[in-house]
């Protein structure tokens, strides 16, 4: 759960803001604007290179997340880096309060029904805007569990390394 060496996808550029290499973010964190205050933060390029970057300044706009990076200064610097990824190591998240957890943390966790009947692993969640969506994947197909408690998933057991969905197997 906190391997030091894992990753953690926080935010994609996603072009230049104005001409002075100011760069648009889209962030993964909540509040959006919480993407700045990670140290440090390492770039993914599409080539998958990583680097650290030693400081990363930015404001929220009405536009978004606007930040300027070490090294990028004009416009065409900014649109090359169109699509990296940023990223925080596991470790630099602060620990979850008592009853709550990271969406990563599940990645991974074995599903089941109450029954024991097993539906998958954890592969990853996402939001709809009307709720969660937890994805159980097998060797062979995808669930995809309504993230709701205790309706369909009914325990967390990171202990165990399980998940308990009230979920029917032929879904």
């Amino acid at each position: 759960m906190n391997d030091p060496g894992r990753r953690i996808l926080l935010g994609r550029i996603h072009g230049a803001f104005g001409v002075r290499g100011e760069l648009k973010l889209e962030s993964f964190t909540d509040p959006p604007e919480r993407l700045l205050q990670y140290r440090p933060l390492i770039l993914r390029d599409a080539r998958g290179q990583e680097c650290e970057l030693p400081g990363v300044a930015g404001r929220q706009t009405a536009k978004g997340i606007v930040a300027r990076l070490p090294g990028v200064e004009d416009r065409d610097a900014a649109e090359a880096m169109r699509g990296a990824e940023l990223l925080v190591a596991r470790s630099a998240l602060p620990p979850p309060k008592p009853g709550e957890y990271y969406w990563v943390d599940l990645e991974g966790l074995r599903v089941e029904t109450p029954d024991g009947i097993p539906l998958g692993r954890v592969a990853y969640l996402f939001s709809t805007g009307a709720n969660d969506v937890l994805v159980a994947r097998d060797d062979a197909r995808e669930r995809m569990i309504p993230f709701v408690t205790p309706d369909y998933v009914r325990s967390i057991d990171f202990d165990a390394g399980l998940v308990v969905a009230d979920w029917d197997p032929d879904f």
